[in-house]
């Protein structure tokens, strides 16, 4: 028998990110069951090795790595999986753009592999967890699925947004306006799921 969510009931929620664009799209996301949010930046916490061979594996190791600072805590770990490339950059995503987070050096290594292919099918891929600090966790997926162009195009997303077009579109992440993105892309599937599960 599935166990009954645990629903988030604090105050302050930690965003286990660095990532300024990440957190906030987060903020904006969950700002209407949240009522103060910090980050792991803030407090000074350090980035935990991301050693999970999943995004939820990563996803909760960030999450459980922030929750032990006292509050209730949530990460994402999210990427591009490229079939053509037999599911790089994935997991990897991050990792591609190298230290100084060199994404325009990421789109072309991804452009690069796909040289000669013909399928340029790709998926953004969003794994959630809420951790608490007595260590239970929820975790979810969400996806949104797309096709790759280049060159890179608009500058309103980060990441490889310039570089995906999702299904049904003509513009790119990079080109949507943040609330049209928000209401379609993996991050906002796993959000709808998240809030479902732990939020209402």
């Amino acid at each position: 028998m599935a166990s009954i969510p645990r629903r988030f009931t604090g105050d302050t929620l930690v965003i286990a990110s660095h990532n300024k664009g990440k957190v906030r799209e987060i903020a904006d996301l969950l700002g209407p069951y949240v009522r103060t949010f910090t980050t792991a930046g803030e407090l000074g916490l350090p980035e935990p090795e991301e050693t999970g061979t999943t995004f939820i594996a990563n996803a909760e190791l960030k999450a459980r790595a922030a929750a032990a600072a006292g509050h209730v805590a949530m990460a994402d770990d999210s990427g591009l999986v490229v079939p053509a490339l037999g599911g790089d950059p994935g997991i990897y995503s991050a990792r591609w753009a190298g230290p100084e987070k060199d994404f325009a050096m990421a789109m072309r290594k991804v452009e690069e592999g796909l040289a000669g292919k013909t399928d340029r099918s790709a998926c953004f891929v969003c794994a959630l967890t809420l951790a608490w600090p007595d260590g239970h966790v929820e975790s979810v997926e969400g996806r949104c699925s797309g096709t790759l162009v280049w060159p890179p195009r608009g500058d309103k997303g980060f990441g490889y947004d310039p570089m995906f077009v999702p299904d049904g579109f003509d513009i790119t992440f990079g080109e949507m306006e943040p609330a049209r993105k928000h209401e379609m892309s993996h991050r906002a599937d796993a959000f709808r799921q998240l809030v479902d599960r732990c939020f209402r």
